[in-house]
């Protein structure tokens, strides 16, 4: 690596630990949209940030331990689910935040979860990401600080953008069936 673009690097990655936000100690309550299993708005709360980063380590998969609290990024097409298209919610793997509905799901062959659409934009907060040399939008669960993926702006209609998120980072809620036949 030339010396220009590793100072370049190491700038982005100066810079991006520097302007990531987090709340201070007294400060630390943020307002969701709170969801049911089956999909259904229950109204906004005012909640204290979830921290427990011993309880995570223990609890979560070093992958999911590694994606949602080190920032980093499952191989693609390597988990169970990326391609999953029944009905669903899909809820943050640390906190069970509601962060996507599978209404909003779609395939956009880049082997991660897609969506064009948080279930409700207070879940999620999205951070400039300027790691390893370069610019990109970090999504990241607005109750627990836990990396998600990034959002782009080549999706599909109706609003353009792709929220490419790490599989490992959410637990997917199937909808609930309504009836039985038999």
């Amino acid at each position: 690596m030339q010396r220009r673009q590793f100072m370049f690097t190491l700038s982005g990655v100066t810079l991006a630990l520097a302007t990531r936000s987090y709340a201070a100690p007294g400060n630390d309550k943020v307002t969701i949209m709170q969801f049911s299993d089956d999909g259904k708005a229950l109204g906004r709360a005012t909640l204290s940030k979830v921290r427990k980063d011993a309880e995570w380590k223990k609890r979560l998969s070093p992958l999911a331990y590694q994606v949602t609290r080190e920032q980093g990024t499952e191989r693609a097409f390597s988990q169970p689910g990326y391609d999953r298209h029944e009905p669903g919610l899909y809820r943050c793997i640390c906190c069970d935040n509601a962060l996507f509905d599978a209404k909003t799901k779609y395939d956009s062959h880049t082997g991660w979860s897609s969506f064009w659409l948080p279930i409700a934009a207070e879940n999620v907060r999205e951070h400039v990401d300027r790691l390893f040399g370069m610019t990109r939008t970090e999504v990241q669960c607005a109750l627990c600080d836990a990396h998600l993926g990034h959002v782009f702006d080549d999706g599909p209609k109706p609003t353009g953008l792709r929220y490419c998120m790490n599989t490992v980072a959410m637990r997917f809620v199937p909808q609930p069936k309504l009836g039985r036949l038999g």
